[in-house]
This record gives structure tokens, C-alpha cells and sequence, in this order.
């Protein structure tokens, strides 16, 4: 029978199984739709009959259309081509209302050649609203210009089955009944993904004119539905509370990442955060029932727990996305609660004012502090003056807004650039015991499962040859912690420190049996 340690763990890897199976069905659904097999509820493409279409942008001031004279048209393509890509840049007049923190509106029209777009019934559009830049504490709300218009047409002689046609695609469909067969117009589609917080041009009131280019390419039918899938996902998170630069930076990693190399990042971070929750999970399961600190290095506890606080107050300051400055705040959290623990501390409330309490070490533990301490002297010798030449550097040729960014900016290059060095102490306090017993080696094996999936994607993304050398120095220290484990192994029948066996109880066996 499992301990209710294993059926956890046992079920926390059972729902992620579930869930990636679960996604890739979806997945699956989204790429592959299944075509008509025949019959009266067939859709078919209306571009399989090979019309004669145009392509026009109007821009207007109002969010709808009445009159022909209230539009100025922008740009024209006649003899438009479903196949052909292209991109073209115009001069938008800007009109004085838009440029009084005004809306600007872009109408794009697909219609017949030679026939004016409200004049025709099979004319298919789409409305893109110019955005306005929230106000600030100390902002206005100031109107922004787009200069990209990304257009795409769903080109493929695709037939739908009207009696199971996708919901995410139906919204964009206009059909039409041409004789006894139903067909839907030419699929126009908006990328949306692609508008980016820092593309966006500030409207001045002297601006009579801007640029604007309008770039056009076919796309799949399997691409068009991930695609509104994707800007859906971005829109439910602003809904959900998520600021505009959040979700900025969620539009960039569909944007900027090619698709199959996006459902390699996913599959990848979806074991990473697996392996990161087996790591939290053992690591506080380690220190929970921890009584002694034999064999531990309680310099090297207080180091991580420190450079843990700095980068989540560095994250804090730059206004890092939450995505990643709330995880940061729970790993720091547990840190400092490791810190309690290994000082042996006790809080004592008397009123409002907290008194701590320090336990008493034994002397086996008070062995392992004397080496603990003689393996930071030998490597305060190397640490300090480099610390320092940093800090001294970065204040001379690095303008900081505040000399909190200053401290906060110092420490953190410093936790980069030499924070793998405090994991040697814990090396030589092993060497000297010549025992790793007392290390939490599952919680050390998930996190360097983390760390070489970190590796990989530094030689797959492009990065600094300085950053790719700093994602490989902690994994010399992982092997060096493995050939200690072999050099010194554990004896399974030994009772350790804690007064147990690594060998099954027999009790254990015979309720298990």
C-alpha cells in the first residue's frame, strides 16, 4: 500500500499527465478540421469560384458607417490576389478630432473589382479600433497611432460541415445561398497578436499625417483557428485583471517564437514547472522534519535565501510581469522560512513586539559550522573584492534612477555573476565529513532536471556567449555533487542522524503485503 506521501506525488504527476493529454487533444482539435463528407449541410468557399476581388482601408472617426462621404479612403488594391503577399505603406491623414485624444477607425473591405464596398452584398469587413493609452497618476489619456495593419485571408478550398461547424471560426463567416448550395464569403482575418505595446506612436496635435503600412498574407485554416485562440487567451487574461504589459509580453511569445518551436516551449515548460513543484515539494518535505544541521551549511542556506530576496526585489522594481514576480515571491518565502529552521529560530510574541529565540547546537553540529566557517574565509578572498570592483563599476558608468536601484542593482549582478560560488562551501563541508547523507538529493535532482532544460534552450536561443556560460556553471557544481555521492555512499542499513533506516520498516512490509 502507498504512503500518503507517494499517492500525492503519485497524484500531482497523474493530473499533469492528464493535463498535456488533455491539451494536445485540444491542440489536435484546433489544427485538424474535419471536412464534409457530402450531403445538403456542406459550406462551400465562395473563392473557389475565382472572383474578381479588391482590397480597401477607409479610415473614419466614428465606430460606424453611414454615408460614403464620411470615409476617406486610404488605400486600394485592385485585381487583388488571395495568394500573393505584399506590404504597402500610405500617408493617413490624421483628423483634428483624433489628434484631440480622439479614435481613429480603419475599415478593410473585400469586395467585388469595380464595385463600390456598401454597394455590395458579397463585400466582407472588419473594424479595427486605434487603442488609448490608459492614464496614469500623473498622465493624461493620450491617443496612439498603429503603423502596422496586418490582414490575413483564409485561402483553402475548404468545404465546413454546417452541422458541426468550429465556433471560432463561425463568427468570421458570412455566408451566402448561391442557387441550393450555401457558400461563405473570403475568411478576412485581423492579426492582432502582432500589435505591440512599443510599436505604438504617440498622435501629437501637429501631426496632420502618419505613416501607415499595410502588410497582406494567406493563411491556413489550421493557423486561423490557433490564431484566434491565441488572441482570445490574451483578451480573457486583460479580462481577468492582467495589465496591458502582461499581456504584451504573452503576445510576444506567439509572436516572435515560430509555432513548432512555441509547442516545444510549452511541453517544455510544463515539465519545468512539474519538475519545479516536485523540488518545492521535497525540498520543504526535507526541511520540514529536519531536527539538526549536521552536515549542512547553514552559510550556504542564508546565501540562497538572500540572493533569493534580491532578485524578487530587483523583479519588484523593474515591474516585472506577475507571471513571473509571483513565483519569485513564494520561492523567497520559503527561503526565508529555511532560514528560520536552520537557525533554529523561535518567534515570541509579547504584544505587538516579536522577541526571537535561538536554539542550542550540538556538538557534532558546531563541527560542521567550524567547517562551514573555514570554507567562507578561504572564499571571502576571491568574493568580497569582486562584489565590491562591481558595485564601484556599476556606480560609475551606469546612471541609476535611485540609489535604492543603485543597491538593489549592485547585489543582483553580484548573486548573477558569483552566486554559484556559495554553493562551494557546502562541497567542502561534505569533503570534510566525507558524507552526503544529509543533503535533500530528490529535491537536487528535480532542480538540476530544471537546469539542464535551462541549458538546452541557451544553446537554442540566441543569447550571449557570457550568459550561456553562466547557465553551465551550476550544472559543474551538480556533477561535482554527484561524484561526491559516489565517492561517499550511503549505507541504507545505517540509522542515520534523524534515528531511521533508508530500509523499509517491517511493519511497513507486511501492512504493504
Amino acid at each position: 500500500m502507498w504512503s500518503g506521501r507517494s499517492s500525492f506525488t503519485s497524484l500531482v504527476v497523474g493530473v499533469f499527465v492528464v493535463y498535456v493529454a488533455h491539451t494536445c487533444w485540444v491542440m489536435y482539435g484546433i489544427v485538424y478540421t474535419r471536412p464534409c463528407a457530402g450531403g445538403g449541410s456542406c459550406i462551400r468557399p465562395y473563392l473557389a469560384r475565382r472572383p474578381k476581388l479588391q482590397l480597401s482601408v477607409y479610415t473614419a472617426t466614428r465606430s460606424s458607417l453611414g454615408a460614403e462621404n464620411n470615409v476617406d479612403l486610404v488605400l486600394n488594391v485592385e485585381d487583388f490576389d488571395v495568394e500573393s503577399k505584399f506590404e504597402r505603406t500610405v500617408n493617413v491623414s490624421v483628423p483634428k478630432k483624433t489628434r484631440n485624444n480622439g479614435t481613429l477607425y480603419a475599415y478593410i473591405f473585400l469586395h467585388h473589382a469595380g464595385v463600390l464596398p456598401w454597394h455590395d452584398g458579397k463585400q466582407v469587413h472588419l473594424q479595427l479600433e486605434a487603442e488609448e493609452k490608459p492614464p496614469s497618476a500623473l498622465d493624461e489619456p493620450v491617443s496612439h497611432w498603429r503603423p502596422r495593419l496586418t490582414l490575413n485571408v483564409m485561402v483553402e478550398d475548404f468545404v465546413f460541415d454546417g452541422a458541426s461547424l468550429p465556433a471560432d471560426v463561425h463568427r468570421y463567416m458570412k455566408m451566402i445561398q448561391l442557387g441550393k448550395t450555401v457558400h461563405y464569403l473570403p475568411i478576412l482575418f485581423i492579426d492582432q497578436l502582432s500589435n505591440r505595446v512599443k510599436d505604438l506612436m504617440v498622435i501629437n496635435r501637429s501631426s496632420t499625417e502618419l505613416p501607415l503600412t499595410v502588410a497582406y498574407d494567406k493563411i491556413s485554416l489550421g493557423r486561423l483557428r490557433f490564431w484566434i485562440h491565441m488572441q482570445d487567451a490574451v483578451y480573457s487574461l486583460q479580462q481577468f485583471g492582467f495589465s496591458e504589459k502582461d499581456a504584451d509580453e504573452v503576445k510576444g511569445i506567439f509572436v516572435d517564437t515560430n509555432l513548432y518551436f512555441l509547442a516545444l516551449t510549452f511541453f517544455v515548460a510544463a515539465f519545468h514547472l512539474l519538475f519545479d513543484f516536485l523540488a518545492f515539494k521535497n525540498d520543504i518535505s526535507f526541511w520540514k522534519k529536519k531536527k539538526s544541521m549536521i552536515g549542512m551549511s547553514t552559510k550556504a542556506v542564508l546565501w540562497r535565501c538572500f540572493s533569493t530576496v534580491v532578485i524578487f526585489l530587483f523583479l519588484l522594481d523593474e515591474q516585472t510581469s506577475l507571471l513571473v514576480l509571483i513565483p519569485a515571491g513564494i520561492g523567497a518565502a520559503i527561503e526565508l522560512w529555511k532560514v528560520k529552521k536552520a537557525l533554529k529560530m523561535t518567534v515570541l510574541w509579547r504584544g505587538l513586539r516579536p522577541r526571537f529565540q535561538f536554539g542550542t547546537y550540538s556538538e557534532s553540529e558546531r563541527k560542521t559550522e567550524e567547517y562551514d566557517t573555514q570554507a567562507m574565509k578561504y572564499l571571502s578572498y576571491l568574493l568580497y573584492p569582486l562584489c565590491v570592483g562591481g558595485a564601484i563599476y556599476s556606480l560609475l558608468n551606469v546612471k541609476y534612477k535611485s540609489w535604492y536601484s543603485w543597491l538593489i542593482n549592485s547585489f543582483v549582478n553580484g548573486v548573477y555573476a558569483f552566486g554559484f560560488l556559495f554553493m562551494l562551501p557546502q562541497l567542502f563541508v561534505n569533503y570534510k565529513m566525507k558524507s552526503v547523507a544529509h543533503l535533500p538529493w530528490k529535491a537536487f535532482t528535480y532542480k538540476a532536471f530544471n537546469t539542464f532544460i535551462d541549458d538546452v534552450f541557451a544553446f537554442i536561443i540566441t543569447m550571449p556567449t557570457s550568459h550561456r556560460l553562466a547557465c553551465f556553471r551550476d550544472d559543474v557544481v551538480f556533477l561535482v555533487y554527484l561524484y561526491q555521492r559516489w565517492l561517499y555512499p550511503v549505507d541504507k542499513s545505517r540509522v542515520n542522524e534523524f534515528g531511521e533506516s533508508y530500509e523499509e520498516k517491517p511493519s511497513q512490509k507486511a501492512h504493504a503485503e
